[in-house]
């Protein structure tokens, strides 16, 4: 059964999305966190619970990252994808808070061929969890704020936050 709740970020409205989970922290497993305008994003669907008590520890989460109290998220997320998707989400959520890295060091990293950057900018793009799944730290290799679903704007808000905005941005 999906539940769902939004929550008011500096970013916008977050919508949560999950699924009840035995072994997930507060009881779900987030499916989608997006924000209005996002390219790609969850739009609450017929059938779908709205469940604020659902998502507690996510949004207290949520609020200690936008105030700068935490900088790793301990929470379950419950995305399906293709092999090839779950190695690029993996290797996102192993890019440090405060840090970036380039589409071609991520491809080389996760052990594809370095013809591979338009596929990987394409799982990163599919992304259905944002900021917990820190997509925003992947930038151009000249510095550039591109390809983020939400927009560049709401990417440098993220980077900045974190103390990580490249200094040709």
């Amino acid at each position: 059964m999906t539940h769902y709740a939004t929550y008011d970020s500096p970013l916008g409205e977050l919508l949560l999305v999950g699924e009840v989970s035995a072994t997930a922290v507060g009881g779900t497993a987030l499916t989608a966190l997006s924000l209005p305008g996002q390219k790609g994003g969850a739009i609450v669907q017929d059938g779908w619970i709205h469940d604020p008590s659902a998502f507690t520890e996510v949004t207290c989460q949520l609020r200690a990252y936008f105030d700068g109290e935490l900088t790793d998220f301990t929470l379950e997320i419950a995305t399906p994808g293709t092999e090839f998707r779950q190695r690029v989400w993996k290797a996102l959520e192993a890019i440090p808070y405060g840090t970036t890295t380039s589409y071609g060091k991520l491809t080389a990293e996760i052990g594809a061929a370095p013809g591979a950057v338009r596929a990987l900018g394409t799982a990163i793009g599919a992304n259905p969890v944002l900021i917990v799944r820190p997509c925003h730290r992947v930038i151009g290799a000249d510095g550039s704020l591109s390809g983020y679903a939400a927009g560049p704007e709401r990417k440098e808000r993220l980077l900045r936050l974190e103390n990580a905005l490249p200094r040709t941005a």
